[in-house]
């Protein structure tokens, strides 16, 4: 995949993220909440409502380097590595296998990511 296109998918997923959260949070505090300013500081006791809330998190600290790294090549013009697909590749299979509780696989499919992300960063930096 291009880094463009995985660029483009990095934000779908992010959609997903956030369209799995809500709902895994409606679910369990109702749309009153979901609909308000959400002053009180409630916690999920729901473990798939608490396992998106921390897959949305630990994909938006994953996606600010890789979207860096990704501008960065696509601007230099240092295309063509496997990073970028890595990276989306182990980050769609994450979010399934962290909300049904599979913790060795989760941990794979997060660090598949981080060497995508290393792979563009060697990549970056060999040019």
């Amino acid at each position: 995949m291009s880094e463009l296109l995985c660029l483009e998918l990095s934000v779908i997923w992010w959609v997903v993220h956030v369209v799995c959260q809500a709902v895994t949070s409606r679910g369990e505090f109702g749309d009153a909440y979901l609909i308000s300013p959400r002053d009180a500081n409630v916690q999920a006791k729901g473990l798939v409502c608490g396992r998106a809330t921390r897959a949305l998190h630990n994909y938006v600290e994953n996606l600010v380097p890789f979207v860096a790294l990704d501008l960065a090549l696509i601007v230099t013009q240092h295309t063509g590595g496997l990073g970028a697909t890595l990276w989306i590749i182990g980050r769609v299979i994450y979010l399934p296998i962290y909300l049904v509780g599979i913790p060795y696989v989760r941990t794979a499919a997060w660090l598949l990511s981080i060497v995508g992300l290393l792979m563009m960063l060697g990549r970056l930096m060999g040019h």
